[in-house]
């Protein structure tokens, strides 16, 4: 149970993680689908899916250190979270090569940034004792809004058409914000959510140093197993999709709803 005085706090961060999963529904597959029904060929389509996905991957470590920097967690949600939807906008308005490239490589930055600011908002509510039963509550709600954020796609693209589907993910963006108000500055305990730990002197103790971290063999082989599941498995959902395109299947993008 949360104190009471977080209660609205967490229920805002439920419903952040419910719309972000929503919003994030829209790239992945339904892009290769709709790019592919722009009749853009398979060569290009990859290039343009493993070029944001190589760049989400080596912006974490970057994007940590900025993120522990940073002290209103809120704000770099709501810009993040704004940045994902203007680069949907982008892709349906203008789905030429080098701005959808753009807007990918922005979505997988942005996409990356954001679930590190949701686990550091997450530890600046509750702290490390209850930090595991948040995480866990926050991919529940994550799960939730992608199994429903899918579904809807698909039916929108069925009645309607690929394009509206980034429509759609852009206006998630709202209920996102509306949400993350719920959540007050003074809810956040700056120090947890940096990993800064309380502190009697004058100066916060100095961070363990990058290289340290290269020395570290567990972590090492931990990040390496993650980096190739994540490059084997990211191309699985895109690659069926332009094929169900290719091939004509006019239910091709109901198949997406799992």
């Amino acid at each position: 149970m949360h104190p009471r005085h977080l209660v609205p706090a967490c229920a805002g961060l439920d419903g952040v993680n419910l719309f972000l999963a929503g919003v994030l529904s829209g790239f992945g597959p339904y892009i290769a689908a709709f790019l592919a029904e722009q009749s853009w060929s398979q060569q290009n389509i990859g290039l343009a899916l493993s070029a944001a996905g190589f760049v989400g991957l080596l912006s974490q470590l970057p994007g940590g250190a900025l993120l522990d920097a940073i002290r209103s967690k809120r704000i770099a949600v709501a810009l993040g979270s704004a940045t994902v939807a203007a680069g949907a906008l982008i892709i349906r308005l203008w789905p030429t090569f080098p701005l959808v490239l753009v807007a990918l490589v922005l979505q997988g930055i942005t996409g990356g940034f954001l679930g590190l600011a949701i686990a550091a908002i997450s530890l600046g509510l509750v702290g490390h004792t209850a930090l595991a039963q948040r995480l866990g509550r926050n991919q529940r709600f994550a799960s939730t809004g992608g199994i429903v954020a899918a579904g809807l796609f698909g039916l929108v693209a069925y009645f309607l058409s690929y394009r509206a589907i980034f429509y759609a993910a852009a206006a998630l963006v709202l209920p996102l914000l509306a949400a993350l108000r719920l959540i007050q500055p003074s809810d956040i305990h700056f120090g947890r959510a940096s990993c800064l730990p309380e502190y009697p002197g004058p100066n916060a103790p100095q961070r363990v140093r990058l290289r340290s971290l290269l020395k570290n063999r567990g972590l090492l082989i931990f990040a390496g197993c993650v980096f190739l599941f994540q490059m084997a498995n990211a191309s699985m959902l895109p690659l069926a999709g332009e094929a169900l395109v290719y091939s004509k299947e006019v239910l091709s993008s109901l198949t997406f709803r799992h």
